[in-house]
């Protein structure tokens, strides 16, 4: 029996290996169980949820459908971002009319099931010039961030000018801190990256390289992770 317009029967959905901030494979069976076609703006999303089924990402990224008149049965496959940080979940594909609302808002549903998202796994680089050396804790912030799922991971800068050599005006905005800083604004200096992620380059900042942020994959800056930077030495 249909409910309405706007309606899913959700048949078997198998999720791929979930690392932390990295994409999945969805596929999944579903029904048009509603008087309405779909297509336009309706799309596959999905919610991640905690194991009381409450909302831990609720806006997942969106796949568009193909025209699914009613009682018509579709597989489909989609990409999925893991959420941050790495643990056990419950995950919810469901669908969406963009702008209006969730079909399992209007009576459908969804077909949850556990997922165990691993920690995120690659190899790293960093930049680091000449006179710039990590702080003792350094590898072991960065490594538990990248695990966390953080494909980009930065901090702060510590300057070792000494008598004569001030702190360049243009590090203030990067003094180390006592955590994360949301939203911060300023270009990423010698950042480490996970392999397949480039960074547009952007000019030195007092002779160090600096990068922008990614628009599409997850990173962090962080002022407790720090660098120690040395002046170059003048010229005689």
């Amino acid at each position: 029996m249909t409910k309405g317009p706007l309606a899913a029967h959700w048949g078997k959905w198998t999720l791929g290996k979930a690392h932390a901030g990295t994409f999945a494979f969805l596929h999944a069976e579903l029904e048009n169980a509603g008087t309405a076609t779909w297509g336009g703006t309706i799309f596959l999303s999905y919610h991640w949820l905690d194991h009381r089924d409450n909302p831990i990402v609720w806006d997942g990224d969106r796949t568009p459908l193909p025209v699914v008149a009613p009682g018509e049965r579709i597989a489909v496959e989609a990409r999925v971002r893991a959420p941050i940080p790495p643990g056990a979940y419950r995950f919810a594909p469901d669908l969406v009319v963009e702008h209006r609302a969730w079909f399992s808002e209007l009576g459908s549903g969804f077909l949850s099931g556990e997922v165990e998202v691993l920690p995120r796994e690659g190899s790293r680089r960093v930049e680091l010039p000449d006179g710039v050396e990590p702080a003792p804790d350094w590898e072991e912030r960065v490594a538990a961030a990248h695990a966390e799922g953080y494909g980009v991971v930065a901090g702060s800068i510590r300057w070792q000018g000494g008598l004569g050599r001030p702190r360049p005006k243009a590090l203030a905005a990067y003094e180390p801190g006592t955590g994360r800083v949301a939203g911060f604004s300023h270009p990423l200096i010698c950042p480490s990256v996970l392999g397949g992620i480039e960074l547009e380059r952007l000019p030195d900042i007092a002779g160090l390289p600096a990068y922008t942020a990614p628009a599409g994959e997850p990173w962090i800056y962080d002022g407790r992770v720090v660098l120690w930077a040395r002046p170059p030495k003048r010229r005689a």
